[in-house]
């Protein structure tokens, strides 16, 4: 099977599985467990952000790739970055539409594979993904996609990383990128790096009797199944 072949495959298969995901009630924002997980990740990122001196978010251009239904783009917008200086992309024309709709005035969404993006090099301060690497299996896929959001970062720029670092056995449409792999992916960025977010299925059955007890089973790292991770691309 040619490479261009084995990439359009691989595109249609992520097409599908977003599109199977979209109809999940787990992740509704009246499931009190997927409140908790969104809440502890708001928590995290706003204090790494503030670590590695990006905020305020004003002053950058952002970019989402794999931007869904713009979710991440309004919690920019709500932390203070200028809409007009906030871009998304996603594969899902259904998705893109909804972000159009949802999001603020200004704010550029497109339809766009991350893989082939039709920016200018250098374009964005800060480069977002939020749980897209895992949804993609081919590694030279994953690669491809690494390779541009590099490519569109300002030298000095910023990526933002949240993805899962444990694999999920019953779910085929994801595989987790280790600590090792987001290396590779990014080779030569210094990198800064924690885990996040309470393994779901704890979140997702304490959470409506035992807020609590997710707040404190949180405070382990070892039950955290998610990495978040601040990619910096070193000035030229």
């Amino acid at each position: 099977m040619s490479t261009r072949i084995q990439e359009t495959a691989e595109t249609e298969r992520v097409r599908a599985a977003y599109s199977r995901r979209a109809h999940d009630d787990r992740y509704a924002w009246g499931n009190p467990g997927q409140l908790f997980m969104m809440q502890q990740l708001e928590r995290r990122l706003l204090r790494m952000l503030q670590r590695e001196a990006l905020l305020p978010l004003a002053r950058h251009r952002i970019l989402e790739v794999g931007c869904g239904s713009g979710h991440f783009l309004r919690e920019m917008a709500k932390w203070g970055a200028i809409p007009d200086r906030l871009t998304g992309i996603d594969l899902l024309e259904d998705r893109v539409k909804v972000a159009r709709r949802l999001c603020p005035r200004g704010v550029q969404i497109e339809q766009m594979d991350a893989a082939h993006t039709s920016f200018a090099t250098g374009s964005f301060d800060l480069v977002l993904q939020f749980t897209v690497f895992t949804s993609i299996l081919s590694d030279e896929t994953r690669g491809k996609v690494a390779r541009e959001m590099r490519r569109v970062t300002a030298p000095g720029g910023c990526i933002v990383w949240y993805d899962f670092r444990v694999g999920n056995p019953s779910n085929p449409d994801v595989r987790a990128v280790t600590r090792q792999e987001l290396r590779r992916l990014f080779p030569g960025a210094r990198m800064r790096i924690e885990a996040a977010t309470l393994a779901p299925p704890l979140a997702r059955r304490l959470a409506p009797v035992a807020w609590w007890l997710c707040s404190a089973l949180d405070s382990i790292p070892l039950l955290r199944t998610h990495e978040l991770a601040i990619i910096r691309r070193e000035p030229s």
